[in-house]
């Protein structure tokens, strides 16, 4: 009798994501994602097969039930416009890049049921203000709240106030920055007097294969300053943060609980089409679910579902699990000797 080795992993890992979730309602639940780009019509049109019909299909199970679905949007939801910030120097060798997905994809995010999305990030202005506009008409007609700077997306959630904040390396009304570190601090301090729960969501640190591993440093990428993620998020849980959501190195990095409230310092990409670099390491992500207490805002338990990227950035679920590989090596490199715990089949708990 052939064995179909992927079946079971499937079946082992929704069983374990059921039985985690028989008390769910006990916790407030996040699923959170990285990089989000759903695919380009700039400088050519870039885009998945079918429009994007199903581009999330193989993943969608894992946000179900979830109160707070989040990901990073990775550039602006927009259908207008000739040049981006690029101008003409968009070619191949370039090192910079901007993108602008179609509205019309909005409507992928809603049915996953993605109810946040940081906006607080390097490609969101990439069609200026005209873009920003447009993404952010886009996200509120779906009912998908944006996340950065100014804008708070608040939630009410089992009779308590939660409030998801975003920062990143510069600052703007969309994005505070995460190189202020005395100023976040008072920010989230300032939310957290009238809320109960505080989220913050970065966008920072340097990018690539070679990123992987964080360290309690300023991190400089193409000459620029991206922060010392390590020190700011810390710094924000000091402050009354309970939990910390870090993406933009492109990789997945190192997590720890620090003070009860879990740390990820980069969740990688999530679906990036067509034109992201997806090999090795960039090609390895995650699906984080995260139950928290109410009351405290204390990590209790939580899963990693391990994805990679195919189909030129396409999610599916990977029964090899090489992220929960990839995590367990770099925690044990940068953290040392740390309170989370990871199981083979990515189950989070917290150590004894």
């Amino acid at each position: 009798m052939e064995i179909n080795i992927k079946k079971i992993f499937l079946a082992a890992v929704l069983l374990t994501f059921i039985t985690i979730n028989a008390h769910a309602g006990d916790y407030i639940t996040i699923a959170a994602v990285g990089d989000i780009m759903m695919g380009t019509t700039h400088p050519i049109d870039i885009l998945p097969p079918e429009d994007g019909q199903g581009i999330f299909s193989n993943t969608k199970t894992y946000f179900k039930d979830a109160d707070i679905v989040f990901g990073n949007l990775e550039g602006p939801l927009f259908d207008g416009g000739k040049w981006g910030k690029c101008g003409e120097k968009r070619r191949p060798g370039s090192q910079c890049f901007d993108f602008k997905t179609p509205v019309r994809y909005t409507k992928y995010l809603k049915e996953t049921g993605f109810n946040v999305m940081s906006i607080a990030n390097n490609h969101a202005f990439d069609f200026g203000t005209e873009g920003l506009k447009s993404t952010l008409d886009a996200l509120n007609s779906f009912g998908i709240k944006p996340a950065g700077g100014e804008m708070v997306a608040f939630f009410n959630i089992k009779g308590r106030k939660v409030a998801i904040i975003g920062f990143s390396y510069y600052k703007s009304f969309i994005s505070h920055s995460i190189k202020d570190i005395e100023g976040a601090k008072n920010i989230v301090s300032d939310l957290r007097k009238t809320n109960d729960i505080v989220i913050v969501s970065f966008h920072g640190g340097a990018e690539g294969r070679t990123a992987l591993n964080i360290s309690d440093k300023e991190e400089i990428f193409l000459g620029e300053n991206r922060g010392n993620v390590v020190k700011f998020s810390r710094a924000v849980i000091d402050a009354g943060a309970d939990m910390v959501i870090g993406h933009g190195p492109h990789v997945l990095r190192a997590m720890e609980v620090y003070k009860n409230k879990l740390i990820a310092y980069s969740l990688g990409n999530f679906l990036t089409y067509g034109v992201f670099n997806i090999k090795g390491p960039n090609g390895i992500s995650v699906i984080l679910r995260a139950d928290i207490e109410p009351a405290s805002g204390n990590f209790v338990r939580g899963r990693l579902i391990p994805v990679k990227l195919l189909n030129r950035g396409i999610p599916e679920i990977d029964n090899d699990r090489e992220a929960i590989r990839l995590l367990k090596g770099l925690i044990q490199e940068d953290i040392g000797d740390s309170r989370l715990q990871i199981n083979d089949d990515g189950g989070l708990s917290l150590k004894n």
